[in-house]
């Protein structure tokens, strides 16, 4: 498709997907139609509470960024 999302449960930065980002950005990059999205858990540590916890892991943002950058 051209396109990338890398989800995963570390924090944006410093974490593997940017790692990831950058490889595929800097050996994919004539192949890629969309600028590469990435879902990650928020920048706190992470919570305690079961409540916070489903907030803090990136699976309600998914779905917002999946969308974006299928449309783009």
């Amino acid at each position: 498709t051209g396109k990338v999302l890398i989800l995963h449960e570390d924090t944006l930065t410093g974490g593997i997907g940017g790692e990831i980002s950058a490889w595929i950005a800097e050996n994919c990059f004539t192949f890629i139609d969309a600028p590469i999205m990435r879902v990650g858990g928020l920048e706190t540590p992470v919570p305690f509470s079961p409540q916070l916890e489903k907030k803090f892991l990136p699976k309600e943002r998914l779905k917002e960024k999946f969308l974006q950058v299928v449309n783009y």
